[in-house]
């Protein structure tokens, strides 16, 4: 190798050593901006575990695209996988018992959505309500809080995904209010969107689509735009949520390791 040559490798090194230094002081500073809201207790390796989990007294369910998967929550051992069509399961939320999912037909246009139902003594996955065309946008997350059904439905693409909302209705499908989300969250999400949330204490807990992160988000006095809290750090990067009854803590995913995810309140003994 020729000085020259030499030399132009020193400087190639030199480079790519600072870009390292500058990405990790980043990643540091980002993770000291949001306060750690949430802490990580335990893992469970679940090959699913690729858009949400949920969890209920005994078992552990991870969610991907097609399938539910059940696993003992204290072994972590496979039960079994939903039986059922499905193409794009988004997260679930525990109700009087069952399962229920968010799901919809994306990316396809036009949007199509609905809620399918998942029984954990049979594992049948089944239909329970058809919002058809939404026009509000993709399904990512089922609630019920109160007396309401409460669904945020998503819009991607930056810009676009301002039009991502809240929508709340009653027992019979009738629409009772929608919320959009606040520009402090909507920038934040980059060209995605919503992918998780759940009611916790009066408030709105959403996840994006990557980010370990979670924003605190309650309804407002009056208007129709949600009124941002606060920006917390989790160990979940994004993704759907669910409330543990066990501990009273969250559950999630990490899906670049293929993991359900326990968690606790940061300031929670």
């Amino acid at each position: 190798m020729t000085n020259r040559s030499k030399f132009f490798s020193l400087i190639l090194v030199a480079a790519l050593t600072l870009m390292i230094a500058i990405t990790v002081t980043l990643s540091v500073e980002e993770a000291v901006d949001a306060r750690i809201g949430w802490i990580k207790t335990a893992t469970l390796p679940a090959p699913e575990a690729l858009q949400a989990a949920a969890v209920d007294e005994k078992f552990a369910y991870a969610i991907e695209n097609l399938v539910v998967a059940k696993y003992d929550r204290a072994s972590g051992k496979l039960v079994g996988r939903s039986s059922g069509e499905a193409h794009h399961l988004n997260s679930g939320f525990f109700h009087q018992g069952k399962l229920y999912c968010a799901h919809s037909n994306f990316p396809k246009k036009p949007e199509k959505s609905e809620i399918k139902v998942y029984d954990p003594q049979t594992m049948e996955l089944t239909d329970f309500h058809s919002f058809g065309a939404a026009p509000h946008g993709s399904l990512t997350v089922v609630l019920h809080e109160g007396d309401a059904w409460w669904c945020v439905f998503a819009i991607y693409g930056t810009g676009a995904n301002a039009e991502t909302a809240l929508v709340k209705f009653d027992d019979q499908w009738r629409e009772l209010g929608v919320w959009k989300f606040p520009e402090s969250v909507i920038s934040d999400l980059g060209a995605m969107s919503i992918s998780g949330g759940v009611w916790r204490n009066g408030e709105l807990l959403a996840t994006g689509h990557d980010k370990r992160v979670i924003y605190r988000l309650r309804l407002p006095k009056e208007g129709q735009l949600l009124e941002h809290i606060e920006t917390v750090a989790t160990p979940f990067p994004g993704q759907g949520i669910a409330v543990d009854p066990v501990t009273g803590g969250l559950v999630g995913i990490d899906r670049a390791r293929k993991e359900i995810v326990f968690a606790k309140e940061a300031n929670h003994p």
